[in-house]
């Protein structure tokens, strides 16, 4: 063998040990967190583009596979299994709904769910901001609709926009703090609603009533007599009209009006969610106001907390950046307020928590059983959203540990965008709804697919820290180490 391949060779053999020592010694990224540990890790897969503020996303219980993307501004568009997203809408209300400020708005269209018998009934619901009606205060700014509609007959991708029938009008005194989800639990098969206290700020001011925690001014999040709102309701939408009230009801024989609260203590539950598998419990995202974000399991009649409490922190309507020293962990009848299962300050995670999923697809495996949260962003001026894996104390007491998921492939391994909501679909998969606008403008909105990042695997282990897996960095090493071996042991036999 000439003496310049015999080179070749020993050079290429040594390159490859500096590799494999850089492999396994480089440190992981680092990522915002509340425990120790290395970040676990995901791939981005673009699934739509051309949207403008998608903000959830299902998939419709038919055997068809479609995805169903939720756009703020008035459209459901449908991703099918191969190929785009459908260029006509399934539905389009735009002309429905109150005008959207295009630099900032939380009212649109936010939420739609399919009836658990949509495969043979054709019937959803959404959730949207409709122009303020007649009945309603002449100041107060918007009327929330929960409408059902039905699929055409003609046309399994367009809905039949004739078919609308409001079931309940919601009356918001200002547009921000609307809520917006709307679900179907699987345990139960009733409709779940989210409502916020009612918008502006420290759950006081216009359409902002009087409670019984004295110290603070207000609010709906503690009221259950004088309207529906700081509350997530459930109705029964195949009896009664236009809906029945499920018998177990927290207030049903307690009440007479708003019967339809099943929880209550909401700021505004923007996103919800039920666990797929287990006992289905119900994960809600509340974005918070001035210092903390969280989010909740949240249980039959359960209090929690707003604007007595700001996460596990009392709070004060007259000095809302300093908490008070003391306040109640009980309402009047004694019952708890209940506190949040993960919490974090807007230095620590983000300004807005935006979704609260658990993870029960097979894409990602050492996900399988993690709870799954979103943050929207640092701050209005740079799109800066982020996603976040938690997981409960071993003592199963207390708040979960969480770490920020990161996207290695993405510059800094950082979203870079701002986070609308997260979405699941019927296998169990997650979908990051994005946009690079604040307000709903522009087409800069996707939808991507939380999906592995090979060949690093990565585990959650059940204090909510992450491990490298050797099966992705050891199974690379030990290839590249044989190669290696071999080339230098062929050049060293051409030697001699």
């Amino acid at each position: 063998m000439p003496q310049r391949i015999r080179l070749a060779l020993l050079s290429l053999g040594f390159v490859l040990l500096a590799a494999i020592a850089t492999l396994l010694l480089a440190p992981s990224h680092t990522a915002r967190a509340a425990g120790e540990g290395t970040a676990p890790t995901a791939r981005l897969e673009l699934v739509a583009e051309g949207l403008t503020h998608p903000v959830s996303l299902i998939e419709a219980p038919d055997n068809s596979g479609r995805l169903f993307i939720v756009d703020q501004t008035g459209q459901i568009w449908i991703k099918p299994t191969d190929g785009p997203r459908l260029a006509t809408p399934f539905l389009n209300i735009a002309d429905r709904m109150v005008p959207l400020n295009p630099g900032y708005d939380e009212r649109g269209l936010l939420g739609l769910a399919f009836h658990p018998e949509y495969a043979t009934n054709g019937r959803f619901f959404v959730y949207y901001s409709a122009p303020l009606r007649p009945e309603a205060p002449d100041d107060w700014n918007h009327t929330s609709h929960i409408s059902e509609f039905q699929v055409s007959d003609s046309d399994p991708n367009v809905a039949d926009t004739a078919s609308e029938q409001v079931l309940l009008y919601v009356d918001q005194p200002q547009g921000n703090h609307n809520g917006g989800t709307v679900a179907f639990s699987p345990q139960d098969g009733y409709l779940y609603i989210s409502l916020g206290d009612g918008g502006a700020g420290n759950d006081v001011g216009v359409g902002h009533v009087e409670d019984w925690y004295a110290p603070n001014a207000g609010g709906n999040g503690q009221d259950i007599e004088q309207n529906l709102l700081g509350s997530i309701l459930r109705i029964d939408v195949d009896s009664g009209d236009p809906y029945g009230i499920p018998a177990d009801n927290p207030f049903v024989g307690e009440l007479t009006d708003f019967t339809e609260q099943y929880a209550y203590g909401f700021r505004n539950p923007y996103r919800f969610s039920f666990d797929m598998a287990g006992t289905h419990q119900l994960f809600v995202a509340d974005a918070g106001q001035n210092l903390y974000e969280e989010i909740s399991i949240v249980e039959n009649g359960g209090n929690y907390g707003w604007n007595v409490k700001e996460a596990t922190h009392c709070f004060s309507t007259a000095t809302p950046d300093t908490p008070p020293a003391d306040c109640p962990d009980t309402d009047p009848e004694g019952d708890p307020l209940i506190d949040p299962i993960v919490e974090y300050t807007h230095a620590e995670g983000g300004v807005v928590a935006v979704g609260a999923n658990v993870y029960r697809g097979t894409a990602l495996p050492e996900w399988q059983g993690v709870l799954i949260f979103g943050d929207w962003s640092t701050g209005f001026a740079t799109p800066d959203g982020s996603i976040y894996a938690a997981t409960p104390p071993e003592s199963g007491v207390g708040l979960w540990s969480w770490e920020e998921v990161a996207f290695p492939e993405r510059p800094n391994g950082a979203l870079g965008h701002f986070l609308l909501g997260l979405g699941q679909d019927l296998r169990g998969e997650l979908y990051a709804l994005t946009t690079d606008t604040a307000g709903p403008a522009g087409t800069t909105g996707r939808v991507y697919r939380l999906t592995s990042t090979s060949p690093t695997a990565v585990t959650l282990d059940a204090l909510g820290t992450t491990s490298t897996s050797p099966l992705g960095i050891g199974a690379v090493a030990l290839v590249g180490l044989t190669l290696a071996l071999g080339l230098l042991a062929l050049a060293r036999r051409q030697t001699t």
